[in-house]
């Protein structure tokens, strides 16, 4: 399985979102661009389809900007990656389904949706919170190691 940049860019952006917002305020696409350094286009587009999801919903005028639609721990990476990600959830292809129907099912079976199965459960088991408190601990662990 491979995630793409936006997926990646989707992800770091809502803990980052969900880090600035704890106050109720909104976070704005360049403020999180240039945050994360990355590229403000490429980040409109995923924040677009977050957006799209009902992951995100964004407010007009000069204090505008992006909020969580649901508190950090009700959203997943799963559901994070489904709004971004166009392939995660496709099926494998049938390899040999006319030659040998047999083995097809056996490899859907026994491979492909045990498969689907785990990617779907770890993604799922993992949110938004956990990784904006995964975050904060890998700060204080630099902090403590820097001697600050």
């Amino acid at each position: 399985m491979r995630i793409t940049a936006k997926g990646r860019y989707a992800l770091a952006a809502l803990v980052e979102i969900a880090s600035q917002t704890r106050a109720g305020d909104t976070v704005s696409v360049v403020g999180v661009a240039d945050k994360l350094d990355i590229s403000k286009i490429f980040l409109e587009q995923a924040i677009s389809q977050l957006k799209k999801s009902d992951i995100l919903h964004s407010t007009k005028g000069p204090k505008g900007g992006y909020q969580l639609t649901r508190e950090p721990w009700s959203i997943t990476v799963w559901d994070t990656l489904v709004a971004v990600e166009n392939v995660l959830l496709e099926k494998a292809d049938a390899t040999v389904a006319s030659a040998a129907p047999e083995l097809e099912a056996a490899l859907r079976e026994q491979v492909w949706d045990r498969l689907d199965t785990v990617i779907h459960d770890c993604l799922a088991s993992v949110s938004i919170q956990d990784l904006l408190d995964a975050t904060e601990q890998q700060r204080g662990d630099q902090s403590f190691m820097l001697g600050l």
